[in-house]
């Protein structure tokens, strides 16, 4: 079964292997016991790294997913009671998707542009963003700002895109569209999707063999996740073009 490290390792070997350079870091709340992953993603080496946009991509592994990834549906509905076919614990196709936040950022290095420009340019961006992205569901351009000689000056350029992984959906990435369908995001940031209740219940009324759902994620997340990372690359090579095409200066 799919596990915190296995996630961590699959994304940290892809962008070694597509030449991005990374910066990966790992916390634990001792409180929820929720296992968090970030990491600073770039092209070219970090003494240029300045000279270059960055990518921080990250996400947090719930208590609920350590619990999958040690016993599976199976183990966690016996730990509690007997067997029941009607029991949540053995059906994962509702359980929330893994959510990556991908946030990117290009250092505007004091260039002076005005707001025409600025807005042309975030325009600009998110649409090649959006070209370049096959696994986003989102892309949210923004600035950030700096206080500078009692001015608020632009620092960088922002983007916010997100990816959802279905990892304990039984079909894989082809749940994703049933978790999105009447789905809401939970406060963790994790997509709560609707539970499907009167079909279900009685397609379940009529089979009395109890049978836990089986997802098999390491069979298909190796794949999507070089898929996120090529686009994290693409995504960056599109933010460089900016200050390459020389965009910065006609502000």
């Amino acid at each position: 079964m799919l596990t915190y490290e296995d996630v961590t390792g699959y994304f940290l070997k892809t962008a070694s292997d597509l030449g991005l350079t990374t910066h990966p870091e790992h916390w634990m709340n001792s409180h929820t016991l929720e296992r968090e992953f970030a990491c600073t993603c770039h092209t070219g080496n970090c003494e240029e790294a300045e000279n270059h946009s960055a990518c921080t991509i990250s996400f947090t592994w719930s208590t609920l997913d350590t619990a999958l990834s040690l016993e599976g549906p199976s183990g966690i509905c016996d730990f509690f009671h007997e067997p029941d076919q009607h029991c949540p614990h053995l059906h994962t196709r509702d359980i929330p998707a893994l959510v990556l936040d991908l946030s990117y950022s290009l250092a505007l290095n004091g260039s002076p542009i005005s707001d025409t420009v600025l807005l042309s340019l975030l325009q600009m961006l998110k649409l090649r963003a959006s070209e370049h992205s096959s696994r986003t569901i989102e892309t949210r351009p923004g600035i950030s700002m700096a206080l500078s000689d009692n001015r608020l000056q632009p620092e960088a350029f922002t983007l916010q895109q997100r990816v959802e992984l279905p990892i304990w959906h039984p079909d894989g990435m082809r749940g994703l569209p049933e978790l999105q369908d009447g789905a809401h995001y939970h406060s963790s940031g994790r997509i709560m999707p609707r539970r499907r209740h009167a079909i279900d219940e009685e397609e379940d009324e009529e089979v009395e063999e109890v049978e836990a759902d089986n997802p098999r994620p390491e069979e298909w997340l190796p794949q999507v996740m070089e898929e996120v990372c090529q686009d994290i690359l693409q995504v960056l090579e599109a933010l460089d073009a900016v200050r390459s095409q020389g965009y910065l200066n006609k502000g």
